[in-house]
């Protein structure tokens, strides 16, 4: 079979760089004419294959992939399953065709390309929710595969992130508490297991301290294990009387906790969420929580790696977009 000629392939050749021969090929400024002669000449010398096509208005069609880690999707709809289908939605909208695979634990750990990068099939590829750092280096050292992570950075890599402010949105929510009364509140999130539950660790920590409050280390409490899995959260000898959790997955297993052990929500304990997304019938209590403006995330992500196969660079290294709380059934104000 024919090998199928990449754009570094063609930079190798004539020794400039892949973004060089992509702006040439594109079209883009920044390259002299004698040199976007000399590209186009190795291109059609070597055979090589534009991927990606015009649509109806002339604009170029953009072809991305996307991956979610295999430990996101379960056996309901996941938070990163409603971003996905966001994406899908939004991606059209700006003239790019999605291809979508699941990241197996194998795949990852044997540090294998996605199967439609194999096939150079995308120009460009979105990561939605924090993978390895050891595969994410992998695909940040690949030439022709620009990349943006949705939901999540990974800090000494070269591409681009667009997340939700997890450290004041969290903060947002604790202060919430706050002004309902309440002066005992723990976390629930197994520190380190990510970077967001980390970072609204942190949002947490701030308003306690703003505030004067006790910082109790037994009531920050672990909701999952290093490698995602939720559970098995154990319950302080003394109890606050809120839990701001981590995600609303995680607030829904406190909900079922709790009124296992016979209290009641929000009578004897309140709770709030992050990401103001849950699927129904998980519990039976609305949870308030931070809602995640997702629509703006995924518009961002789109644009970034528009600009980064078009142009080789995006306007910022890392995004925050901001949410609002949003108030349902389980807290009680006990002023």
């Amino acid at each position: 079979m024919k090998k199928t000629v990449r754009l570094s392939d063609i930079a190798e050749r004539l020794q400039v760089s892949t973004v060089t021969v992509s702006n040439a090929l594109a079209g883009q400024k920044g390259v002299s004419e004698e040199l976007r002669a000399r590209i186009k000449q190795v291109a059609a010398e070597m055979g090589y294959q534009t991927r990606g096509s015009s649509g109806g208005n002339g604009k170029k069609i953009l072809n991305v992939g996307v991956i979610i880690g295999e430990k996101y999707l379960g056996p309901y709809p996941s938070y990163y399953w409603k971003v996905y289908q966001e994406l899908s939605l939004i991606a059209g909208l700006h003239s790019c065709v999605i291809l979508f695979e699941v990241l197996r634990h194998e795949r990852e750990d044997a540090l294998q390309l996605p199967l439609f990068a194999m096939e150079q099939q995308v120009q460009g590829l979105i990561v939605i929710g924090e993978i390895s750092r050891r595969y994410l280096e992998f695909l940040d050292r690949q030439p022709d595969l620009p990349m943006v992570m949705v939901d999540f950075m990974m800090r000494g890599l070269h591409s681009p992130s667009v997340m939700a402010d997890n450290y004041y949105g969290m903060y947002k929510m604790v202060n919430y508490l706050i002004e309902q009364g309440h002066r005992e509140i723990a976390y629930v999130g197994t520190l380190l297991s990510s970077n967001s539950i980390t970072d609204r660790y942190f949002g947490y920590r701030k308003a306690l301290l703003e505030s004067g409050l006790e910082m109790n280390p037994d009531w920050v409490i672990n909701d999952r294990t290093m490698e995602g899995q939720i559970g098995n959260i154990r319950l302080p000898d003394r109890m606050p009387t809120a839990f701001a959790c981590n995600c609303d997955l995680t607030a829904s297993e406190m909900v079922n906790l709790l009124e296992s052990r016979g209290y009641r929500i929000p009578e004897d304990i309140s709770i709030v969420g992050f990401d103001n997304y849950l699927y129904e019938g998980l519990c039976d209590i609305t949870i308030t929580s931070y809602e995640v403006d997702i629509k703006e995330m995924v518009r961002c992500a789109v644009k970034i790696i528009a600009s980064l196969v078009e142009h080789g660079s995006a306007p910022s290294d890392m995004r925050l977009v901001s949410g609002a709380v949003v108030e349902k059934e389980s807290v009680r104000q006990i002023r």
